[in-house]
């Protein structure tokens, strides 16, 4: 059974048949509104992981979940620090009750698969947090036939992906900020946001190994990537959206099978 993929364009039947008829899974796509560098928009994370969750629900008959715009403070050492204008963030407690209260609202009306597909690296244990308090509300409530998966998509990238991406060695991930892999993205998927030519060359910043408060802008970053995106291409963007949603898709098949989720204690 196929049909439209994002909730926020159904009626409430078509949804109600997709959730209790048809038993899909609900992808929700967990960004931040931060600075991606001079050369791409602060809609990066949201945006690029919406384009990936909605070809991940057209390929395995999915839904795809307004996302959740907003992220968790941007730090020096991963995302150049929320000093910068246009970074925009909350809490982690309000983005964990958010998580929760969304989480319980999808399985009581009959959500039983939800993949959770955070993106911004200071969200991740505030996410898992709501997931956590989300499984504890409900099962209270005795719902316990439900399943959530979390991932992050980039880390689904192989070893020989990454080689390609980085022919000259992977920094990791932290000083991927704004860098090759998000711009080759947009690159392939928005390309009129993507301007490279105000793309920074310098070399990788360097930190040391503890953080500091309160931060100094004056020692971080100056262009907001912590690494240079100018090796960027189409070619390894659609390189990577490939591997990624390949990855999410078998992700859905292995974790959500046909048969109905199984209650657990």
């Amino acid at each position: 059974m196929t049909g439209p993929t994002r909730i926020s364009e159904m009626t409430w039947i078509e949804f109600d048949n997709r959730i209790r008829r048809d038993n899909a899974t609900v992808l929700l796509p967990v960004g931040s509104l931060e600075q991606h560098g001079p050369h791409s928009p602060v809609g990066s994370d949201e945006m690029l992981t919406r384009m990936i969750a909605e070809e991940v629900a057209r390929r395995s008959n999915a839904l795809v979940a307004p996302s959740i715009n907003y992220g968790v403070r941007s730090q020096p050492r991963t995302g150049g620090g929320n000093h910068f204008p246009g970074t925009i963030s909350i809490r982690g407690g309000t983005l964990t009750n958010l998580l929760r209260d969304i989480i319980c609202e999808f399985v009581q009306k009959g959500a039983t698969r939800l993949l959770i597909l955070d993106t911004h690296y200071e969200n991740e244990f505030f996410v898992i947090e709501g997931i956590e308090e989300a499984m504890l509300e409900l099962h209270a409530q005795d719902r316990k036939d439900f399943k959530i998966i979390r991932v992050r998509y980039f880390e689904l990238l192989s070893q020989d992906v990454l080689n390609r991406l980085f022919p000259e060695g992977f920094l990791g991930w932290a000083l991927e900020h704004a860098g090759v892999m998000t711009t080759s993205l947009h690159l392939f998927l928005t390309p009129k946001l993507a301007d490279m030519s105000k793309a920074p060359t310098h070399a990788p910043i360097e930190y040391p190994p503890y953080d500091v408060f309160p931060f100094d802008p004056g020692s971080g970053t100056k262009t907001g990537c912590l690494s240079s995106p100018a090796t960027a291409s189409q070619e390894k963007g659609k390189l990577v959206f490939e591997a990624v949603v390949d990855g999410l898709s078998s992700i859905v098949r292995r974790e959500f099978s046909e048969t109905p989720v199984s209650a657990t204690s």
